[in-house]
């Protein structure tokens, strides 16, 4: 006579169903903790290069994209924008851009107007003190919280920072650095923030 016990038909379905129940728990468990560490698509985008078109841009105008979650001014200068520079080169901090240039400045941006194209400011527009974002002050002369001889440039509202028109600090300001250039190229009328013929920030 067989020692074995006999299992009721009854109970086996039960057991069988029990523990199919608890697979499909502890998959769609295991589904959702992988999905967590997995960035979503905003998060992707928040950190994807910027394609900005800029054929229809006239001079004197400045378009605002965001790009990871900072604003990132493009200025179309005029020729007389341009050549103002050479005036506040004797007055910015760092006129060639040579203060944590990695961080701030890509190599292609290391000179007087600091961009690819002299006409073409591409700027993040936070300033380098506390994080305020200037205000535009194209308008040149005398203006409150502005010096007489101003040429254009940006203030920022906070503690009184100025730059000029390729975002360099003037001495003796609070703000530590000029603004920061981020990597960008252009691709025919297209403009490409976060990503150069080096590859992406």
């Amino acid at each position: 006579m067989s020692n074995e016990k006999q299992v009721d038909p009854g109970r086996r379905v039960m057991l069988a169903a029990t523990c199919a129940a608890g697979g499909v728990v502890g998959l769609a468990t295991a589904g959702a903790l992988v999905s967590t560490f997995q960035p979503s698509e905003k998060a992707k985008a928040a950190g994807a290069p910027v394609e900005v078109d800029i054929a229809g841009m006239v001079v004197g105008e400045m378009k605002t994209v965001e790009w990871r979650g900072k604003p990132v001014w493009i200025l179309k200068r005029s020729p007389e924008m341009v050549a103002s520079l050479k005036k506040t080169d004797g007055a910015v901090a760092d006129p060639k851009s040579e203060r944590t240039p990695d961080a701030l400045t890509p190599e292609y941006a290391r000179n007087e107007h600091r961009s690819i194209k002299p006409e073409l400011l591409v700027a993040v527009g936070i300033c380098s003190h506390l994080g305020c974002s200037p205000t535009s002050k194209f308008t040149e002369g005398a203006q409150p919280n502005l010096p007489d001889d101003w040429h254009g440039g940006f203030l920022c509202p906070c503690h009184g920072s100025t730059f000029d028109l390729a975002g360099r600090v003037f001495k003796n300001k609070p703000a530590p650095d000029n603004l920061e250039v981020p990597r960008h190229m252009f691709v025919g009328d297209k403009l490409i923030i976060g990503k150069d013929e080096k590859g992406e920030a």
